[in-house]
């Protein structure tokens, strides 16, 4: 005999209790206020599972209760408002003054088409602040503290259709409870200028909340804490953190979401290695910080979102952040298209990155990536950056760039890369500048060039104190193939190279640790030499010059 878990017992009953509800409702009755109650609440209490509550346009001074299976709803059609239902801008709960929530909720109710505002205090000049500093100066608070929300919800029930605004904590409020399943249905709302988030999610919640509108609240839009619901097809705009913010453990499933113009991230992930959302298929635009941002250990899947004009980063991870980041569309941001530094650990893979004010992927600081097969295109600065002691596995990349001066890959302050099978395909100063250690294989390098004159064109430089494997790669319209001075090490082995000018390969100042060898250099000079290497402390051979009768020379 198999048994059940306790929360598998408190869903199954939870499931059954709705059953019941629902079935009820196909012959309950219809009470209307004011006509049968001046009062909602009054309604409300006279109500049996089934039941349906038709509230007349006016204004109601009631905090309501919600009894089980009753359903309140505005009297009305569908058509639409300013905001909202028209039905619902008409009828309106404002609670000036009383405890506890606007509307607490209850199993299997539905609150369908009410506005709900004044629970608790809307401060003005405290709102102006905050937006004003993007929340920078906010107390870093869980969204769960305490408080008294516009729409309580701790049963699995309905809250459509309604807007929720100037309350003193957050607009709707879901709250898990120990041994019960939470899983309300959050759809069509409207929640604006509250002090807290508009939509709340908390202690181990699994709502469905889809369709609704949270716009200039005090915090997030949507905001988690320790919950995992299915956020879907939300518009998240103007909030002073994050249009949509997950954290302390939370693992939601965010899809379909329009975050834009929030005041700090579109998309932001933080607190904690159990914090493991996927984000997917979401438009995070003109955003003032991230179009997506993690930090502090977070490890989420994020993919097939687009990312486009965000001040900063088209995705941003940082702090231990350990993301996957898949397939994203990062174009036109403010800084890099994806970027990674102090200490995160991010897998790349398939992503989009065009046309970004800065770098198309960024790591810095000490950070870790595994970059592979991306596509990053005409970025205004280098392609790739790898600063700050980082580490990274640069692998099946296409990277082009028109114009510009600076390299196309940077490996800088001590870094270490690994960089198989790409494809470099522009100009600048270098194909990759490296002050640091790689192992360069395999690649094919594309140049504008060769170009005589100017600022270097080669396709590797490598700085002094770095350390070089450059082996079976193909270049073509570089100056030099190889220019290395100074460098520890330099390991050249089995490229080919074309259309250079004078030297393929040149190293100097290099004492130990020198290996060229296997090299074809195709030229039709036939002053131009495969390799410059003024020493003899190096293992310099069997390296190829082929002019232009197919007559070789090797050195």
């Amino acid at each position: 005999m198999q048994y059940l878990a306790k929360n598998q017992i408190s869903y199954l009953i939870c499931r059954s209790c709705l059953l019941i509800i629902f079935a009820l409702g196909l012959e309950g009755r219809e009470i209307n206020v004011p006509k049968d109650f001046k009062s909602v609440q009054d309604a409300i209490n006279s109500a049996k599972p089934g039941d349906e509550v038709i509230v007349q346009p006016g204004t109601f001074r009631e905090r309501l209760v919600m009894q089980a299976g009753v359903i309140v709803r505005s009297h009305g059609d569908d058509t639409k408002g300013l905001l909202g239902l028209k039905r619902a801008e008409r009828t309106i709960l404002n609670h000036a003054g009383g405890k506890g929530p606007g509307v607490s909720m209850a199993l299997g109710a539905k609150l369908d088409g009410f506005t709900i505002t004044g629970v608790g205090k809307y401060d003005e000049s405290l709102w102006k602040k905050h937006y004003a500093t993007q929340g920078n100066q906010q107390k870093h608070e869980h969204i769960g503290a305490p408080g008294t929300a516009g729409i309580a919800a701790n049963h699995s029930c309905i809250i459509t259709n309604n807007i929720v605004h100037h309350v003193g904590y957050t607009g709707i409020a879901i709250m898990g409870v120990k041994g019960r399943k939470v899983s309300p249905h959050i759809l069509n709302n409207v929640c604006y200028r509250n002090m807290g988030g508009g939509i709340g999610s908390m202690m181990g919640s699994t709502a469905i909340i889809e369709k609704n509108i949270c716009f200039e609240n005090f915090y997030a839009g949507i905001g988690h804490d320790d919950a995992s619901p299915v956020v879907r097809n939300n518009i998240c705009y103007k909030n002073i953190r994050a249009g949509i913010g997950i954290s302390e453990g939370s693992s939601p499933r965010v899809t379909g979401n329009h975050c834009y113009k929030n005041r700090r991230a579109g998309i932001g992930i933080r607190t904690g290695v159990n914090t493991r959302p996927v984000i997917e298929d979401n438009d995070c635009i003109e955003n003032a910080m991230a179009g997506i941002g993690t930090k502090e250990d977070a490890r989420p899947i994020i993919r097939n979102n687009r990312c486009k004009a965000n001040k900063l980063a088209g995705i941003g991870c940082t702090d231990g952040a350990m993301p996957q980041i898949l397939n994203n569309d990062c174009r036109e941001n403010g800084a890099a298209g994806i970027g990674v530094e102090d200490g995160a650990d991010a897998r790349i893979e398939g992503n989009l990155c065009k046309g970004n004010k800065t770098t198309g992927i960024g790591v810095r600081a000490n950070a870790k990536a595994l970059i592979i097969n991306n596509q990053i295109i005409d970025n205004a600065m280098v392609a790739i950056g790898i600063r700050n002691g980082s580490k990274a596995t640069i692998k099946g990349n296409k990277m082009e760039r028109k114009g510009g001066m600076p390299p196309m890959v940077a490996v800088l302050e001590d870094s270490q890369v690994e960089v198989t099978g790409n494809s470099i395909h522009g100009g600048g100063v270098a194909g990759i500048l490296l002050s640091g250690t790689a192992n360069i294989n395999d690649n094919k390098f594309l140049g504008n060039g060769p170009r005589s004159g100017g600022p270097p064109n080669f396709a590797v430089w490598v700085r002094e104190g770095s350390e070089i494997q450059f082996n079976n790669n193909n270049v073509d319209r570089w100056r030099h193939a190889l220019f290395a001075s100074g460098a520890i090490a330099v390991h050249a082995n089995d490229n080919q190279i074309k259309n250079f000018i004078g030297t393929a390969i040149v190293v100097k100042g290099s004492t130990t640790r020198v290996e060229v060898s296997g090299n074809k250099a195709h030229s039709l000079d036939s002053k131009a030499k495969t390799v410059d290497f003024p020493l003899k402390s190096g293992n310099v051979r069997n390296n190829e010059l082929i002019n232009k009768e197919k007559q070789g020379k090797k050195k």
